[in-house]
C-alpha cells in the first residue's frame, strides 16, 4: 500500500504556476489576479478564503477579497460579479460557496464570465467538459486527475467507480476518468448493490460527505482508493469518506484525510487561473493583429 501524497504533488504544481507567473510577468508585464467572493461569516468558508489568498501569495499573483455581510441582497452580488467581470487585472473570479439561503447561487454562477470562470461551474463550462473541449476543470476532480497522474496511474480501461453526483464532484469526476478512457459507473443513494459495485472497482472516488461511508468490504484488493470527503468522526476528529485505517491495506494507493485531495483543490484553483491570464493574453494578441497589425509583439 502506497499513500497518496496531496501536500507532495500540490507543492509541484504550485511550483510550476509560480515559475509560469514569473514568465508571463517578464515577457507580457502580467500578472495573473483573482477575486474572491465570500458573503456572509461562515467559518468554513473564511477557512477556504484565506488558504486561497494564502496560495495567490506564494505562487505571485494579484489578488482581491471583497467580503460582504449576510443580509447583501441578490442585485447587489451581481452587481459585484458584473463589476470583477469588467476589471481587467482580474482573471478569474471565484464566489465562496455556500452562500447564505436568500441568495440565488446558480444566477450568481451564471453573471460569471466563463472565461473568468476558474471554480468552472458555469454552465458555458460544464458543457466544455462534456465535449472534452474544455478551458477550465473543476478544481476537487481535476485535482484527483492530477495525484493520478503523477504516481503513474492507469486510468484507461480500468473499472473506474464515484460514489456521490454532486455538479461540484461526483458528475466531473465522472467525465474526466470517462475522457482518459475508464470504465465509469456512478453510485448514490439510490443506488442498488452500492457494495457489491465498489468492491468490483480498480479506482474508487469516495464523494458522498458522509464519515468512514466506504468500509473494507466494499474494497477491492488491490484497488486505489480515493477519498474526497471532508468530514468529522464520533470524536470530533477530521476524516474521509472512507473508513481509513480498515481500508488501507487492501489498497494499492490511498489518498489520506487531511493531506490529500485537500491541498490539490487549492493548487488546481491556481492552475485554473494562470490559464486564464493566458486565455486573456491570446485574446489581446489577436485583437491587436487584427486592429493594430504595425504593432510587433504583444
Amino acid at each position: 500500500m502506497q499513500i497518496i501524497d496531496g501536500k507532495k504533488v500540490s507543492a509541484q504544481v504550485k511550483q510550476e504556476v509560480k515559475n509560469e507567473t514569473e514568465l508571463l510577468k517578464k515577457e507580457h508585464s502580467i500578472t495573473p489576479g483573482l477575486a474572491v467572493v465570500i458573503v456572509g461569516d461562515d467559518p468554513a468558508s473564511r477557512v477556504y478564503v484565506n488558504n486561497k489568498k494564502k496560495a495567490c501569495e506564494l505562487v505571485g499573483f494579484h489578488s482581491e477579497e471583497y467580503a460582504l455581510p449576510a443580509e447583501t441582497t441578490q442585485e447587489e452580488l451581481l452587481d459585484l460579479v458584473k463589476t470583477l467581470n469588467e476589471k481587467k487585472d482580474i482573471n478569474g473570479i471565484l464566489v465562496q460557496l455556500p452562500l447564505p439561503k436568500h441568495l440565488d447561487d446558480k444566477a450568481v454562477i451564471e453573471a460569471i464570465n466563463p472565461l473568468k470562470d476558474v471554480d468552472a461551474f458555469h454552465a458555458v463550462n460544464v458543457g466544455k467538459i462534456m465535449l472534452g473541449e474544455y478551458d477550465f476543470l473543476p478544481c476537487t476532480p481535476a485535482g484527483v486527475m492530477e495525484m493520478l497522474h503523477y504516481y503513474n496511474i492507469e486510468v484507461s480501461g480500468k473499472n473506474c467507480v464515484v460514489i456521490g453526483r454532486s455538479n461540484i464532484v461526483g458528475k466531473p469526476m465522472a467525465m474526466l476518468l470517462l475522457h482518459e478512457n475508464g470504465t465509469v459507473t456512478i453510485c448514490h443513494s439510490r443506488t442498488k448493490n452500492l457494495a457489491e459495485i465498489c468492491s468490483k472497482a480498480d479506482i474508487l472516488v469516495a464523494a458522498v460527505g458522509k464519515p468512514k461511508f466506504v468500509t473494507a468490504d466494499m474494497v477491492k484488493e488491490g484497488s486505489v482508493v480515493i477519498d474526497v470527503g471532508m468530514d468529522r468522526d464520533e470524536n470530533g476528529k477530521l476524516c474521509g469518506d472512507v473508513d481509513f485505517e480498515n481500508v488501507k491495506d487492501k489498497c494499492s494507493y490511498i489518498t489520506p484525510v487531511p493531506g490529500g485531495v485537500g491541498p490539490m483543490t487549492i493548487a488546481t484553483l491556481m492552475k485554473n487561473t494562470i490559464k486564464a491570464a493566458k486565455i486573456r493574453l491570446t485574446i489581446n494578441c489577436i485583437c491587436v493583429m487584427l486592429y493594430k497589425p504595425h504593432i510587433v509583439g504583444c
